[in-house]
């Protein structure tokens, strides 16, 4: 059974994509804490992040790290890193959250259609 990513990463569910190179693909979070809430996930499904081949870690390592220095120059507001392992444990994943004035903690924001496609050109990365 593919998880809801593999499903993204297929094309089958789509997403608000902000960056993808042959082994990531980054999106905004449909349930965001923060405006700019983005999902970085391997194109492998592997439930831990830990049990990543040393070279998919390390690409999402790396995507989180180009991600998070791209919305500090366009956001100018400081970024956090989460890994939990629990809220889609069949796949790993990272999420990067500007800390903004609309960070919301743990309380889940519903933006627009139009704010999800406003924040995506704002932040999507070639």
């Amino acid at each position: 059974m593919s998880s809801v990513f593999t499903k993204i990463i297929q094309g089958e569910i789509p997403c608000y994509k902000i960056y993808e190179d042959e082994k990531t693909l980054a999106f905004l979070d449909i349930a965001p804490e923060a405006e700019g809430h983005t999902l970085v996930i391997p194109k492998v499904e592997v439930g831990k992040i830990y049990d990543l081949s040393d070279e998919d870690f390390m690409a999402v390592m790396n995507t989180a790290k180009k991600l998070s220095r791209h919305y500090e120059k366009v956001l100018g507001e400081r970024v956090i890193w989460k890994v939990y392992g629990v809220d889609l444990p069949e796949h790993a994943h990272v999420h990067i959250m500007p800390l903004n004035e609309n960070w919301a903690g743990e309380r889940f924001m519903k933006p627009t259609e139009e704010e999800f496609r406003a924040m995506q050109e704002k932040l999507k990365l070639d």
